[in-house]
């Protein structure tokens, strides 16, 4: 596998890379961040190869509350049409929904933690799987 250049969307202090940032330093990625609560800005979508969109308290549709979502919405846009890897956490897989043209709803139950996940033999021949 390449090296990468990983981008994180961090909305919040508290919800940051966990695990995926012991990953990305054991391969030699390079990770760069946007942090949203800084007030920092946006790269390019050639200012990277992956975009991991991680999780927050505000809503997919809190645009009037958090002037910045529309602006990162725009760019995952940007992002999935210039067929960048897109990893979306919590909050981050509900921008990416949006984007996609989803209708996005509060669930039932809370849902929170990490999952074992099951690759199916389509998962395993994916590209984004190889070497894990």
């Amino acid at each position: 596998m390449k090296l990468l250049r990983i981008h994180c969307f961090q909305h919040v202090d508290y919800e940051d890379l966990g695990c995926i940032k012991d990953w990305c330093h054991i391969k030699g990625h390079k990770i760069t961040y946007t942090k949203f609560y800084k007030g920092e800005s946006l790269p390019r979508t050639a200012d990277f190869d992956w975009l991991i969109v991680m999780g927050g308290p505000m809503g997919v549709y809190d645009d009037e509350i958090y002037s910045w979502l529309p602006h990162e919405k725009k760019l995952i846009k940007a992002a999935i049409q210039d067929n960048k890897t897109i990893i979306g956490i919590c909050l981050g897989s509900q921008l990416v929904a949006e984007v996609l043209g989803a209708k996005v709803y509060r669930n039932l139950d809370k849902e929170i933690g990490w999952y074992d996940v099951m690759l199916t033999e389509q998962g395993k021949s994916a590209s984004i799987t190889n070497g894990m």
